[in-house]
């Protein structure tokens, strides 16, 4: 952006090469998938906040919210990775469930049958969390989630 600013502060005619020479370089930040890889850094600092946010909540003794949180998050991931994969995310309109993203995510081959059962394992912890089972798991198994979350982002970006 500091490249247009001193394209708009030249005269007219310069003006024009300047704004040009900008479109050109951000065509080829495009084409060189370089804004891909921004958006993905963008969505991996967003997961970390709530990441983090789930991790301070757990230390304090927050074990349901902690696992809310980072089910929250691992369904955004699984929506976003979904989207940069080419996996449809909706039906008829009706948005799919994170059970069906998370299945055909696996039949794109984007993750293989035992990371989709893991991932199946975090959201069924998520909705206990959510649904007010909060006797089926415990703070350790919380850890796990999150642990294994983080993990999960890492190695498939979105």
């Amino acid at each position: 952006m500091k490249q247009l600013d001193i394209a708009r502060r030249r005269a007219q005619p310069n003006r024009l090469i300047e704004v040009r020479h900008v479109a050109l370089g951000l065509r080829d930040d495009l084409v060189a998938g370089w804004v891909e890889s921004v958006v993905e850094l963008v969505h991996a600092d967003t997961y970390s906040d709530y990441l983090e946010m789930a991790d301070g909540l757990l230390a304090k003794g927050y074990k349901d919210a902690a696992a809310v949180i980072t089910g929250t998050s691992l369904e955004v991931h699984v929506r976003a990775l979904c989207v940069k994969s080419g996996v449809a995310t909706a039906v008829a309109g009706k948005p799919k469930k994170a059970d069906t993203m998370n299945a055909d995510l696996k039949k794109a081959g984007v993750y293989d049958g035992l990371q989709q059962k893991q991932v199946t394992a975090w959201m069924d912890l998520r909705n206990k969390a959510a649904h007010g089972n909060y006797g089926d798991y415990d703070e350790h198994q919380v850890r796990l989630f999150i642990d294994g979350v983080q993990a999960f982002l890492m190695k498939y970006p979105a």
